[in-house]
């Protein structure tokens, strides 16, 4: 098959789009339960009541259901209300429910079909712009990071770059690469260079959680740009499959709480690091522009995004996509927390000690949106139930620097391709690329 220029490049956008904006493909199941609030927004004033609706088909046809029941909780606490429906042509309301705070209420229904129990949610917003976070700023928190970004500044890049014809085009070149890291780590990545006349604008797409292999993000470079796609572990990112499985189930299972009851051994202390060094090695290229460079990212990757851009002055714009590492510590003053949800269920009764929230206050996303000054565009739903909106509001309500946020109130922890062509439009906005 030939393809043109832009019938690659829409091929790409396309792809990105649903990879690397999404966890995986826009959620269907056989059963459809849609749960809305009565406001078209689904955000309300605190005090102000909510009636959620739910509507429950298969292939857009009421079909009869067993054993429909519902739960109303402030996301991820205690069930305020529990109980049966009984619908009528598929349909049912729930009774009125408010909240006296700023946060999120959730209705989540469940309804059987078959012997199967299927779910459906919806939440509704109570002032979320008011929320604010739990986590406190370290006092020595500047000199911490200032210490570890001087120390690295020491290590030399050492970089490698081997050039993938397989992956390259007339348009552009791609690279696999790796660099030097603090503690004798490396940081791996697929890097795309236009192959146009001139200097190009540079994204760093920092990666959400797991461990897996990367393919780079092709799409923005056949626009214009530069990019670097980067792993966090420490390990080529172009390797088979079942070495990224075996490390998930072994060595790097759990790798979010490795060390964390130590601020300088945490896993995550070469991780933020990895992002700046990844901005040294981006600086440096020949094809640079000088001018103009973003980091991007969704969930894990989201919160690196914010980090890296408060870590290095260097960034000029971020976008970030439901961030996570946000306000770590709202489970311990009972509301939701953040991924990985450290303060909550098992993790509880292992990391509930000083030393612990000591250590994961320099490393809160909330802390570093504190200081960051590069402006950013935001987008995410209501209905995430791996990163809760109450912790990324925690992070988003404190930040100073210019900002946008695209809400789509319906969505989870997954986008709309719209919401990533709306992320991309901005940032080669900023760029001045059409």
């Amino acid at each position: 098959m030939n393809l043109n220029r832009n019938s690659l490049l829409l091929l790409c956008v396309f792809t990105f789009c649903i990879i690397e904006f999404s966890s995986g493909q826009i959620p269907r199941q056989y059963l459809n339960i849609s749960v809305a609030p009565d406001k078209t927004d689904w955000t309300y004033k605190t005090g102000e009541n909510v009636e959620f609706s739910i509507n429950i088909t298969q292939s857009g046809v009421a079909v009869p259901v067993e054993n429909v029941r519902y739960v109303v909780m402030e996301e991820k606490m205690e069930p305020l209300k529990e109980g049966t429906l009984n619908l009528k042509d598929g349909k049912a309301k729930t009774q009125k429910f408010t909240m006296r705070n700023p946060g999120f209420l959730r209705c989540e229904v469940y309804a059987t079909l078959d012997g199967k129990e299927y779910k459906g949610l919806g939440t509704a917003a109570f002032e979320p712009e008011k929320i604010q976070p739990t986590v406190k700023m370290p006092a020595d928190f500047a000199a911490f990071w200032d210490k570890a970004k001087a120390e690295l500044a020491e290590i030399p890049m050492d970089y490698t770059m081997t050039h993938l014809p397989e992956k390259s085009n007339q348009h552009l070149d791609v690279y696999h690469v790796s660099f030097q890291n603090i503690r004798n780590s490396r940081i791996y990545g697929i890097l795309s260079i236009p192959t146009g006349e001139g200097k190009f604008p540079a994204i760093l797409n920092v990666p959400g959680a797991g461990i897996r292999p990367y393919g780079g993000d092709l799409g923005k470079a056949m626009r214009g740009a530069i990019t670097l796609q980067i792993g966090i572990h420490g390990i080529p990112v172009d390797l088979p499959q079942e070495v990224y499985n075996n490390l998930s189930a072994g060595a790097l299972s759990g790798y979010m709480h490795i060390n964390n009851q130590d601020k300088d051994l945490y896993y995550y202390k070469r991780v933020y690091l990895g992002c700046v060094r990844a901005v040294d090695f981006l600086v440096n290229l020949p094809q640079y522009d000088g001018q103009n460079l973003a980091v991007q990212g969704g969930s894990q990757g989201g919160a690196l995004a914010i980090i890296t851009a408060a870590l290095d002055s260097r960034i000029d714009y971020l976008a970030a996509v439901y961030p996570a590492l946000s306000d770590l510590t709202g489970y311990l003053n009972g509301r939701a927390g953040g991924w990985p949800h450290v303060f909550t269920g098992q993790n509880l009764k292992h990391y509930n000690k000083p030393e612990v929230i000591e250590t994961l206050a320099y490393y809160d996303v909330v802390n570093f949106a504190r200081i960051l000054k590069a402006p950013g565009f935001y987008t995410w739903g209501f209905n995430d139930e791996v990163c809760p909106p109450t912790s990324f509001y925690s992070a988003y309500n404190v930040i100073q620097a210019p900002k946008e946020v695209f809400v789509v109130p319906e969505t989870g922890h997954w986008t709309y391709p719209e919401q990533g062509k709306k992320t991309e439009d901005w940032l080669f906005g900023k760029f001045g690329v059409k």
